[in-house]
């Protein structure tokens, strides 16, 4: 079912779609602090990362790496986890197409004795060290992966991005709505990409809409030296519009879908590509193109917390995801007063607010709670609900953008999605 309303946020008017999704109900309650069979650990909460520092997502580490560093600074202002401060190690994730580096991080992060990892950013790059980290009994949480195999892949793997059923729906939906009859989709061959594309070709062609190209078979190579051969074998098909399912291959992509003839204003990106494009593209290159990104718009006072953390961030993607992240996994260690991985995987779900507890917006009100033996319910900067019984957010918000002359985007509206 979409239904559509509008409502306030910051000076922005967001216009608000229920969809209905096909996922699990949220795990089963339990109003007591759960723990590990033996003692809890109580030292000191050491919190890894694993987000792109290099490769072709690193414009997304800038806004996940200042989330996660302005959590720690709050946890810390607000008295720590359990009266110790809050400990931070680093790690680039790179890419998909460079699996060492990822590899490698996660192998230094574990010796460093972390309890909790935020990310990778790519779906790709967690499937290839999930299950490390996962053997280790440490919680992986990532605030941007969305690829459908990852739901419930671990009782240790939890994320505050929804999967791409929402995504997929949404950018479907809005493609519907917007007229398109013909859709072509360049898509990478990668977990993320195929399988945003699926759910994207299941939700237009319900609808009646024809893809031309790039169903399953019709993949590209995301290591490919040019992308000239795809964009000649889409527009042979002409399509009405096309979306671009990749990272930052698109930066080849578009100019040679320009230099074919195609008016760029008909293109649809995705959370992997709905990036800044002023310094790649002449002026007007994009204008009125439209791009989703999963999450609610970060607040302005968010934006400007962040800054104090990073003076240049001019994008906050899966900032306020890694934020949350971040701050779950804290208040699931104080909820079972323990820093150990297995006493916070067990309390994530109920401090998520899987118990029905009372509300809360911080660190410091969440844990004051804690501390009074009161069951909570976090709502972060992200907007998701608690998590479900795969451990994926219950619902959340994808925001809409749409290209200005710049080649930079604008916030448009948010599209709410709920299981």
């Amino acid at each position: 079912m979409i239904r559509t309303s509008h409502v306030a946020r910051g000076a922005a008017l967001v216009g608000v779609l229920v969809l209905a999704l096909t996922a699990c109900s949220s795990s089963s309650k339990s109003s007591s602090s759960e723990t590990s069979g033996s003692a809890a650990s109580s030292g000191p909460l050491i919190v890894g990362t694993l987000l792109p520092q290099t490769g072709s997502l690193a414009f997304l580490g800038p806004p996940e790496i200042a989330g996660v560093n302005l959590a720690i600074k709050d946890i810390n202002d607000a008295g720590g986890v359990l009266g110790s401060p809050v400990k931070i190690e680093h790690a680039d994730s790179s890419d998909g197409d460079h699996a060492e580096v990822a590899t490698q991080s996660v192998a230094d992060l574990l010796s460093k004795k972390v309890q909790v990892i935020i990310g990778a950013a790519s779906s790709t790059v967690t499937l290839n060290v999930i299950d490390d980290v996962t053997a280790a009994k440490v919680v992986q949480i990532s605030g941007a992966n969305t690829a459908t195999k990852l739901s419930g892949y671990s009782p240790f793997y939890f994320r505050t991005a929804p999967p791409d059923t929402v995504q997929g729906a949404a950018l479907g939906t809005l493609i519907v709505d917007d007229g398109i009859k013909k859709l072509g989709i360049l898509v990478f061959n990668d977990d993320y990409g195929t399988s945003l594309r699926n759910v994207i070709e299941t939700t237009v062609e319900a609808a009646g809409v024809t893809v031309t190209y790039g169903k399953k078979g019709q993949e590209f190579d995301p290591a490919a030296s040019d992308f000239k051969n795809d964009v000649t074998a889409v527009m042979a098909t002409n399509p009405d519009a096309i979306a671009i399912v990749a990272f930052d291959q698109t930066k080849q992509i578009i100019p040679d879908l320009v230099a074919a003839g195609f008016d760029a204003s008909k293109l649809y990106l995705v959370d992997g590509n709905t990036s800044n494009y002023s310094k790649d593209f002449p002026a007007g290159t994009l204008k009125n193109a439209q791009g989703t990104i999963p999450g609610a718009f970060p607040t302005t006072e968010f934006q400007t917390r962040l800054k104090t953390i990073d003076t240049s961030l001019t994008d906050y993607s899966y900032a306020p995801e890694s934020y949350d992240a971040t701050i779950l996994a804290a208040l699931a260690a104080v909820k079972g007063k323990g820093t150990d991985g297995v006493t916070i995987q067990k309390n994530m779900a109920a401090v998520s607010g899987a118990n029905k507890g009372t509300e809360c917006t911080s660190f410091k009100d969440c844990a004051k709670l804690l501390a009074d033996g009161k069951d909570i319910a976090y709502k972060g900067q992200a907007g998701a609900g608690s998590f479900n019984a795969k451990n994926d957010p219950s619902s959340a918000y994808i925001g809409v953008y749409q290209y200005q002359d710049d080649n930079s985007y604008k916030f448009m509206k948010s599209v709410f999605g709920e299981s």
